[in-house]
């Protein structure tokens, strides 16, 4: 049996997501010889593979510039991209400094005593978008995930739907893998 390539991306958000991941514990390991993990922020891998990845889960909203980066290139390189919890699906939390100008969160947030050479720092620091944006309104979403984080035993039904190769189907609020 060939082994599923998968990726997962943690955008703006609290890494929640990536938490439930991990709490489906025994299911994680019984699987972990059907996929390899190609990038996560779980692995020391920093670039996103060019091609050829299966499924990517991506958790967070798209917040800055660079995310938009990543989640272009992973949208490219994945046969099937998900949608990972409430930041990613609708903006969430990180959603709500919408509304205030980039400009003005930068300076609230390092203050005035923090410049380099009298300016804001700007290098490293990725450009904000002017509105935080849900992943679907930057890239096609095949699926979504809901929750804040997603149930442990959601994401496990997912994914292992998604590495037999199983159609999700939505049933009520729940996300059904049959």
């Amino acid at each position: 049996m060939s082994k599923i390539r998968l990726a997962t991306v943690w955008l703006s958000g609290c890494s929640g997501c990536h938490m439930s991941l991990l709490d489906i514990d025994e299911t994680l390991i019984e699987l972990a010889d059907r996929f390899e993990l190609c990038k996560s922020p779980l692995t020391d891998i920093k670039e996103f593979p060019e091609e050829g990845i299966d499924v990517t889960l991506i958790e967070g909203a798209v917040a800055n510039a660079e995310h938009v980066e990543i989640a272009r290139k992973a949208r490219k390189a994945s046969k099937i991209v998900v949608a990972l919890g409430d930041c990613a699906v609708t903006g969430n939390v990180p959603a709500l400094r919408n509304g205030i100008p980039p400009e003005e969160l930068i300076e609230e947030i390092y203050g005035p005593d923090v410049t380099v050479n009298g300016n804001l720092p700007h290098e490293g620091v990725p450009r904000l978008l002017a509105r935080v944006r849900p992943l679907n309104e930057v890239i096609d979403v095949d699926y979504f995930i809901h929750g804040c984080p997603p149930p442990a035993g959601v994401i496990a039904k997912a994914l292992v739907a998604l590495l037999d190769g199983r159609e999700p189907q939505l049933v009520g609020k729940d996300l059904r893998f049959g």
